[in-house]
């Protein structure tokens, strides 16, 4: 090791100890320091006390944050937990909340990075939908101040304006805005419940903890949060999306009976490079370069796991057969407007031409992100293996796995 190589070192650890004694990640001292902060004290249900606690210990032994990362895991710990207790009171003075029916909510879901996105933006220009925005599920509460203007959607434009500063070529992995859609997992992190934490940082106490636990609270919870969305919006057909529902599909039925499923299906291994330049994206805003081959075998395992898992669900659920629309992301990029078609078709409704005319506008505007594409092979992937690894998925939908 040289001598740059030593100093460099020696500054990581005088860093390291000097962000952890300014912002150490404790359960208890987070929770009491925001309780006292805006005066609250009862979080509601789920109960927020173990999973919370087992996720900052996660945090503090295994993510390996750096100065920044730490900061900004407190400082969105501490929004996250100030943000629920607002809610909970909000909630408390509302028991006829529970009586706004939330009727056949659409979640797209299934393979990450295969276009599930673009849909679900592509679905929310139908006036008779409507998606969670960005800006809501930050900050759900309205604020006290008296204006005639939401101050709300600035508040996560300029969020999300430091957020591309900091991190690495953000818009070419996943670009957001305030207005944009947002992911289900957004709304579940406030169960501290969420896909969220294990996508932003390397925590696999709380990843195994999570993957656990009976998330049909989780989707009780959401329930509740679209609900509040919908007293001052009214009731329309809710977009919802996230890749993660593949784990919970059981509790996702048993709150949302009447559920429909988009499964979007890509080439995995197009898929896994992808998946592999994400995490790495997230990963560098909150801690330290992790061993490359090591994240690209992990995000693999994860995703035909994930993969394994929605062909049990669906295997053993036939009676649910009709409820599962099956899009390619392939003939999505290629014609996005026949493809919201088809999924109309299978729901039995019609597109209005308002929505038609949106959607045409959103696919006029749509940017294709110019960058590089590195192979698998650069990743460390034994490219062969993987694609054994994801035969039965491919031969059970027709996808290309090479």
């Amino acid at each position: 090791m040289g001598v740059k190589d030593v100093r460099r070192a020696a500054w990581k650890d005088l860093g390291d100890k000097i962000s952890k004694r300014l912002w150490f990640l404790d359960s208890e001292e987070l929770s009491s320091k925001v309780r006292r902060r805006i005066g609250l004290d009862d979080f509601g249900d789920p109960p927020i006390d173990e999973p919370l606690r087992i996720l900052t210990d996660s945090l503090e032994c295994e993510a390996e944050l750096h100065p920044l990362g730490r900061f900004l895991m407190r400082l969105h710990l501490e929004s996250v937990l100030e943000t629920r207790l607002r809610l909970n009171e909000e909630w408390r003075k509302m028991p006829y909340l529970k009586e706004q029916p939330i009727r056949q909510p659409i979640f797209v879901t299934g393979m990450p990075r295969s276009g599930s996105s673009f849909l679900h933006e592509l679905l929310a220009q139908d006036p008779a939908n409507r998606a969670p925005r960005v800006w809501e599920v930050m900050f759900p509460v309205p604020t006290a101040q008296s204006c005639e203007r939401d101050p709300r959607p600035g508040m996560s434009a300029r969020q999300l304006w430091w957020f591309r500063r900091l991190a690495k070529q953000p818009d070419s992995v996943y670009p957001m805005r305030a207005n944009t859609p947002h992911e289900c997992v957004a709304i579940h992190s406030y169960t501290l419940l969420s896909q969220e934490f294990i996508s932003t940082a390397r925590v696999p106490s709380y990843e195994r903890y999570l993957r656990s636990s009976d998330l049909t609270q989780v989707y009780a919870w959401q329930k509740r949060f679209l609900q509040y969305l919908q007293l001052e919006s009214g009731e329309r057909r809710w977009i919802l999306k996230a890749p993660d529902h593949v784990y919970s599909l059981k509790e996702l039925f048993s709150v949302f009976p009447d559920a429909v499923i988009i499964q979007t299906h890509r080439n995995p291994l197009e898929v896994l490079r992808s998946l592999i330049q994400l995490s790495e994206v997230l990963y560098s805003l909150f801690a330290w370069p992790g061993d490359r081959d090591k994240l690209a075998e992990r995000e693999a395992m994860l995703l035909a796991r994930a993969m394994e898992r929605f062909i049990q669900f669906r295997d053993a659920h036939p009676e649910l057969e009709n409820r599962f629309i099956d899009l390619s992301y392939s003939e999505l990029i290629a014609d996005p407007l026949a493809s919201v078609r088809h999924v109309y078709e299978r729901l039995d409704t019609s597109l209005s031409d308002e929505a038609t005319e949106r959607i045409r506008q959103l696919i006029s505007q749509r940017t294709r992100y110019q960058k590089h594409n590195p192979r698998l092979a650069e990743f460390g992937v034994d490219v062969l293996r993987e694609a054994r690894r994801f035969s039965q998925y491919c031969f059970r939908f027709g996808v290309p796995c090479q």
